[in-house]
């Protein structure tokens, strides 16, 4: 939801008229409401630069505020489990359409007409865009008229994006289906590039369907791009040229980002799709302003039900899909990052300066056994959701949860939800947290061996309040009993596997208090629990 503003009543986040109302976490931003918001179900949230005049009611498991006014303090976490940071860094607000008088504004005969309204990166706001000490103003942006723009259908041919990108133009894709054989790229600075209606361009004989450069102001926003069924895609979406790193000084501008919001990527669901790496960012300035990378945990691809479960294996071999997202450049900042379901790691984030504000993530559900689901050649048993390369020396994540539900396989053992380098002051993780969804499925620890486990008897969510890579943290929170929670790799009955097996990510939620216990441990005792253990 952007740019609304909601005159009088109630917001709920959830459908009250479905029971018991599931809902599996959003994105808010620029927006007003008068009344009060209710989180109900929503498991995960962010909310950026809204404002909220009767308060914010309820959290699940990770609720972000960043630059917003109104919403829920952070104070007692993980009681409620919510994270904020007062003032947005870095926002801009998505593109949109508008009519507009031709002629002068004060015109009132002029012929009404469609354009495009452009915001302005902003640097540390709160609050809404259009709102400034009670009273409307105007976002800052431009206005670009429909002319300058190719209208796209899915009928447009490749030559016809080259020659109106080569002339300047930016890309409107109405709403539509469109096969991509050809690599639509975007070389100059500061060139729109929106979608209506969630328009979706599926890669062909294994393309790389929309590329840019490294350009300044590059916007990208409102479409979906799906990975397509005739071969595998190397990217779906490739932010600037991968051989231009780490040596080439960057051409993009921190004053002017490259810029991504609501960008859908999807691999699986309505048909097979195959990738290596949804999406490849190679650019130094990037801001990810929302998005949902996801590799189908169901859909319509008419899989054998009898190969694994409801076809798991099937979607194993067919859903190709190894890395949902690697961030290679620098100072790339992402609020509300959803990354799901990958063969490998979810995430990795091997550019430096980077910062995330809130992180979902739902690992693979259908590993058909260990050896597909362990590292190598290291042999670490599964792939962290939330992997910072080895050379980062600064690194940051506010609001992050990692969700294991094995339904394919309940023996599958996931080391660690994340995994940075040890020993680099600049790399802190806050707020991180991981959850047993529906019964089976462990992972042992929360990062780098910190925190305890989440299986089918101990199903959390676990807590981690900080977690510094110079040192160690000094608070854990859980819902059950114990700080750390050792020797419980147990599978549930088979009884209750049947009953979960109807469960998935989102009638998973619990909707009594998700919270648990604080514990505060000093590093002594946190020594001697571990030689009690050996």
């Amino acid at each position: 939801m952007r740019r609304v503003s909601i005159v009088g009543g109630k917001l709920s986040l959830m459908d009250f008229c479905t029971n018991p109302a599931y809902a599996s976490g959003g994105f808010m931003a620029d927006t007003l409401v008068q009344g009060q918001i209710e989180n109900g179900s929503q498991q995960q949230w962010i909310s950026r630069n809204i404002e909220v005049q009767n308060g914010w009611s309820g959290a699940v498991w990770n609720q972000v505020f960043v630059g917003s006014i109104g919403g829920l303090s952070d104070a007692s976490f993980p009681d409620p489990p919510v994270s904020t940071v007062a003032d947005t860094p870095i926002a801009r607000e998505k593109p949109f359409l508008v009519m507009v008088r031709q002629g002068q504004a004060n015109n009132s005969n002029g012929k009404m007409k469609m354009a495009v309204f452009v915001p302005s990166a902003v640097a540390n706001t709160r609050g809404v865009s259009w709102k400034s000490s009670g009273q409307t103003t105007s976002t800052p942006g431009k206005l670009l008229p429909l002319e300058d723009f190719l209208i796209a259908t899915p009928s447009t041919l490749a030559q016809e994006y080259r020659l109106a990108l080569g002339q300047g133009k930016h890309l409107l894709f109405t709403p539509g289906v469109y096969n991509i054989y050809d690599t639509i790229r975007v070389e100059r600075a500061h060139t729109v590039v929106l979608g209506l209606g969630h328009a979706t361009l599926i890669a062909r004989n294994g393309v790389v369907p929309l590329q840019t450069l490294d350009a300044e102001g590059i916007i990208l926003a409102g479409i979906t791009i799906d990975a397509g069924p005739d071969a595998v895609s190397p990217v779906l979406l490739q932010i600037g040229d991968r051989s231009q790193l780490p040596s080439s000084p960057a051409t993009s501008n921190p004053n002017h980002p490259i810029t991504l919001s609501d960008v859908y990527i999807r691999v699986g669901g309505p048909y097979v799709g195959k990738t290596n790496i949804a999406l490849e960012i190679n650019a130094h300035h990037v801001l990810i302003d929302h998005t949902w990378i996801w590799r189908a945990d169901h859909g319509i691809e008419n899989f054998d039900k009898s190969d694994g479960y409801g076809g798991d294996n099937e979607r194993w071999r067919s859903n190709v899909g190894v890395n949902g997202a690697i961030v290679n450049g620098n100072n790339v900042v992402a609020m509300g990052l959803f990354v799901e379901h990958f063969q490998q790691h979810n995430l990795i984030w091997n550019g430096d300066n980077g910062k995330v504000y809130m992180f979902q993530s739902e690992l693979a559900y259908e590993p058909p056994s260990q050896m597909d689901w362990t590292q190598q050649p290291s042999g670490i048993l599964g792939y962290e959701a939330y992997k910072v390369g080895d050379a980062v020396q600064n690194h940051y994540l506010l609001g992050g949860g990692v969700y294991c539900y094995n339904r394919n396989n309940p023996d599958i053992v996931t080391e660690r939800g994340f995994a940075v380098p040890k020993g680099r002051s600049g790399i802190v993780l806050e707020h991180i947290m991981t959850r047993n969804l529906s019964g089976p499925g462990i992972i042992r620890s929360i990062v780098n061996g910190i925190g305890p486990q989440v299986d089918s008897n101990n199903r959390g969510p676990y807590y981690l309040d900080r977690y510094a890579s110079i040192d160690y943290p000094t608070r854990f929170s859980n819902g059950i009993s114990a700080p750390f929670q050792t020797g419980k790799e147990e599978i549930e009955t088979p009884a209750v596997f049947a009953a979960n097996q109807a469960e998935s990510s989102g009638a998973s939620i619990q909707k009594g208090n998700p919270r648990g216990i604080i514990w505060t441990i000093a590093l002594a005792s946190m020594i001697s629990i571990v030689l009690a253990l050996r």
